[in-house]
């Protein structure tokens, strides 16, 4: 009898756990929309994985939420038609929250602070983005990106090089060709520690900026639970492990130059 029991108990077990694991399969997936050209925040490893900061948040945001997460590489111009058009539920791509954004999707609260800072040339004379406003500069950005949507307001004199890759602008800036390259904070840091003998970089931002998750208008539930993780995340350290995880040395270099770091 008591071997009965044992069997009955052990095959309960089974049961619960089938069950359970059936459950899991069942949630629908996360769709998350990132292109994975931007180490250390959205890249691949060696195998050909999706790796980085961006899909490490992404699916801790997934065990909260309870849903298993489905990474969706894509260009980064094509994130914003893809949400608005259900392809993918979220964008977690290193975007800026901006009021032209905001318009076409919701955001949620922040989760990294930054800014525009420029890739300049060896010997560019330039000391701010205003010296590059003249007429035979060239000012190279990514498309779709902060960078290229400053430039295109701001920039009236100065020729716009507007290039899909952020390798090809800092390739245009170190072979002499573009004057200047805009970019975030953290990228002309490494573009410029990977080529200090043709570029020099000014790291103190002319325009401050913020990152946040891309949400599909009128999803408001989703947009509380995903505010109520950035915040429970944060206070319980997890944007600290991920930094010192991905960029232990680039918070110390930071430290050393007195920038704040921002994630």
């Amino acid at each position: 009898m008591k071997r009965l029991m044992t069997r009955i108990g052990v095959i309960g077990l089974f049961v619960c756990c089938l069950t359970a694991a059936i459950a899991a399969a069942g949630q629908e997936p996360l769709r998350v929309g990132m292109e994975l050209a931007y180490p250390p925040f959205e890249m691949t490893d060696k195998s050909g994985s999706p790796s980085g900061i961006s899909v490490d948040l992404a699916h801790d945001l997934g065990k909260a939420l309870g849903r298993p997460v489905k990474i969706e590489n894509m260009a980064f111009d094509g994130l914003i038609p893809a949400l608005k058009t259900g392809k993918i539920d979220l964008i977690i791509s290193s975007m800026t929250a901006t009021e032209e954004r905001a318009r076409s999707i919701d955001f949620s609260e922040p989760y990294l602070q930054t800014g525009l800072c420029l890739l300049l040339k060896k010997d560019s004379p330039a000391a701010t983005i205003g010296d590059l406003d003249r007429p035979g500069r060239t000012v190279a950005v990514k498309k779709g990106t902060t960078g290229h949507l400053y430039a295109a307001k701001n920039l009236k004199k100065a020729r716009l090089l507007v290039l899909d890759k952020e390798s090809a602008a800092v390739l245009e800036v170190v072979q002499g060709k573009a004057d200047a390259f805009i970019y975030d904070q953290m990228s002309v840091y490494q573009n410029w520690q990977r080529n200090r003998a043709t570029t020099r970089a000014i790291l103190a931002p002319f325009q401050k900026e913020s990152w946040a998750i891309g949400i599909r208008k009128g999803n408001e539930q989703l947009r509380r639970q995903i505010n109520d993780f950035i915040r429970s995340y944060r206070s319980s350290g997890g944007f600290d492990r991920l930094g010192d995880r991905y960029m232990k040395e680039m918070k110390q270099e930071f430290k050393r130059l007195g920038y704040p770091f921002f994630l």
